[in-house]
């Protein structure tokens, strides 16, 4: 009797324990609930189906009635990068039969941008009260509240291309969101009932092989309604769109402040690029050098000058510490060839390569940001933050090992990547170097006037890399606009809903085939059309740009935030059309309001500057190669500054 007495009081004592647990869990919620939740939105989760969960977010300054379903689909890697590293390799083994059009995303940057706009969402008042800035800052608290502690569990500290990164799983998510009673939605609020918060519920059964069939079936949902359209383009405002001209606006500025570093004296190389700065200043007139399009430059006369001083002065060192694969290699075959046509180059000349460090104006880290990430991403050991703190440790022994980096903090030295992650690998600990990427979004950490762009040659054939060069003239070009290639992003999709199949000479497509006679038939609608489309992918750049030159397309630039190649030097407006995402549903009005006259100095401009976006296994004078070289060596002469 005793044993059985003592054994219900333990009993009792337990359950009043947990009973004690379950009251604390329930008012920590609640509480949850009316502090990190702005306004006191709830959530519900409901079972739909076996590979979806329906949530049902309620927001109690609107009416009781107003909810929204929202369909999110969380794709699970199931032991495979999500950043299509495998797809990657089995392409790379069969470059030569790919589309165009294959561009490899990191982590689907893009669906991940939309959690965090998301998550911004939260801070967003419904009031005007507030600044812009200021709602952006309380979004980003809001998000740290709820996003790391409810949607991103096992997110590391590290931000990458706009996403947290996650160590075990990188969520891909595509938001479906419904309309109530089928009425429009306000584009521009963002308290409408077409936006909440969500919270992701991982699918662990989820196959990895049916994923990218169910994302391309949610995007195709998503855009049979019209409010995601505006929600899409709501989402993207909360990143500021930067116009052309406020682009060279900063350009203008970045002559006038200098980024660099000021060393505590000028050395004899500092002074020569004084020296060198001053002349291009004061360069003496040119109307039209041979070898050279006036129209498309900036300021020829400057540019040639600069151009001069650099082939007669310029001397780059290549450090030699780091092993291969990841230093002194690099791909010279698919999307991320330019990293390896530039390090391969510059690591064979002998006109700018010194072997004495002392008598470098620039310093080359020389690895390769995909070989990088090729090398020593796992995501199941490894995260980016880590591969960023391998950079790290390579710049921490080269600045042991030699005075240079120390002594300018590391302006005058530069680096030349094309992956995706390069930009956000090196913001931190590589952030005053020159950096010379793909992805130069302005909006997320890319200098203009330090920073440079690398063009993103798309290379089939390391024997041939100008293979089919050329197009039509512009009497013989009867397609308006062309674009054709995969649903990567968010933008593309909307470029379809609106455009495919609704004009006869407006020909956007999806896909197109890899085989043989469909990469023929792509590179005939290039040469065929007046303007060729490119509609960025998971990020700002895409191939389709230099593609267009090449096939003498007038490009129409469509990526909000991206600095186009060489911006440092070409008047891009001469020769391309830039159109504001927000503006696709205007595109063909907008293209066919440029009078011919002018579309056929556009063309005509397209040619002239084809010979600056061509690879050759022996540098000429003013190819890729040396305008790469070049906008370098521009960054660092108007970095100095004389004491």
């Amino acid at each position: 009797m005793e044993t059985s007495a003592l054994f219900q009081r333990l009993c009792l004592v337990e359950i009043r324990r947990l009973l004690m647990v379950i009251g604390v869990a329930i008012i920590v919620i609640i509480l949850f609930q009316c502090f990190a939740l702005p306004y006191g939105k709830g959530w519900s989760v409901s079972s739909a189906d076996e590979d979806s969960v329906v949530m049902l977010i309620s927001n109690p300054i609107l009416s009781n009635s107003s909810k929204s379903s929202i369909r999110v689909f969380h794709i699970m890697t199931n032991g495979s990068d999500s950043s299509d590293l495998g797809e990657e390799a089995r392409d790379e083994d069969e470059i030569e039969n790919t589309d165009a059009d294959y561009e490899l995303s990191s982590n689907k940057i893009e669906q991940n941008d939309v959690l965090l706009k998301l998550g911004e969402m939260l801070g967003k008042s419904t009031d005007n009260t507030s600044s812009q800035e200021k709602s952006i800052e309380t979004g980003s608290k809001h998000l740290k509240q709820v996003g790391e502690t409810e949607i991103l569990e096992a997110t590391t500290s590290s931000t990458f291309g706009g996403i947290q990164s996650n160590v075990g799983t990188v969520p891909s998510v595509l938001l479906g969101i419904s309309k109530k009673n089928g009425e429009n939605r306000d584009r521009d609020s963002i308290t409408s009932d077409s936006f909440f918060p969500t919270k992701v519920i991982s699918l662990d059964h989820m196959e990895t092989q049916t994923k990218n069939a169910e994302l391309l079936q949610t995007i195709s949902v998503t855009l049979n309604n019209n409010s995601t359209r505006d929600s899409i383009s709501t989402l993207k405002r909360w990143e500021q769109s930067t116009s052309i001209s406020q682009m060279n606006s900063l350009l203008l500025q970045s002559l006038v402040y200098s980024h660099s570093m000021k060393p505590r004296r000028l050395s004899v190389r500092d002074r020569e690029l004084l020296s060198a700065k001053l002349e291009i200043e004061n360069a003496p007139r040119v109307d039209n050098p041979p070898g050279l399009y006036a129209s498309a430059f900036r300021n020829i006369s400057m540019f040639k000058r600069s151009y001069e001083l650099m082939e007669r002065m310029l001397k780059v060192y290549v450090y030699k510490e780091g092993e291969k694969p990841i230093f002194h290699q690099s791909k010279m075959r698919g999307i991320y060839a330019s990293e390896g046509w530039f390090m391969k180059l510059i690591e064979g000349n002998k006109k700018f390569v010194v072997r004495d460090p002392r008598k470098a104006h620039l310093f080359y880290l020389p690895f390769s940001p995909h070989m990088l990430r090729t090398a020593l991403f796992d995501h199941n050991s490894l995260n980016q933050k880590e591969l960023a703190e391998f950079l790290k440790n390579y710049v921490d022994l080269v600045a042991k090992k030699y005075s240079f980096w120390n002594r300018t903090g590391g302006t005058d030295h530069f680096l030349v990547g094309c992956h995706d992650w390069a930009s956000q690998m090196t913001r931190h600990h590589m952030r005053n170097c020159i950096r010379v990427l793909c992805n130069s979004n302005v909006a997320k950490g890319f200098k203009i006037g330090k920073d440079t762009t690398l063009p993103v040659t798309y290379i089939r054939s390391v024997e041939n890399p100008l293979k089919e060069l050329g197009g039509k003239s512009p009497s013989e070009r009867p397609i308006l606009a062309f674009f054709a290639g995969n649903m990567h992003g968010y933008l593309r999709p909307i470029l379809l809903e609106y455009w495919e199949n609704k004009e006869p000479d407006m020909k956007i497509l999806g896909p197109m085939s890899r085989d043989i006679a469909g990469k023929r038939r792509y590179r005939e609608y290039m040469k065929r059309s007046k303007y060729c489309i490119c509609a960025r992918g998971y990020e700002v750049h895409t191939p389709r740009v230099v593609e267009s030159i090449f096939y003498e397309c007038v490009p129409v630039i469509i990526s909000d935030n991206y600095v186009p190649p060489l911006f440092e030097v070409l008047n891009w407006e001469a020769f391309s059309v830039f159109i504001q995402e927000k503006d696709i549903p205007n595109l063909r009005n907008i293209l066919l309001s440029i009078p011919q006259e002018k579309y056929v100095a556009m063309q005509l401009g397209v040619k002239k500057v084809q010979q600056h976006f061509l690879w050759h296994k022996k540098p000429v004078k003013y190819d890729l190669f040396h305008m790469i070289l070049h906008s370098v060596w521009h960054s660092r002469v108007f970095q100095m500054e004389s004491k």
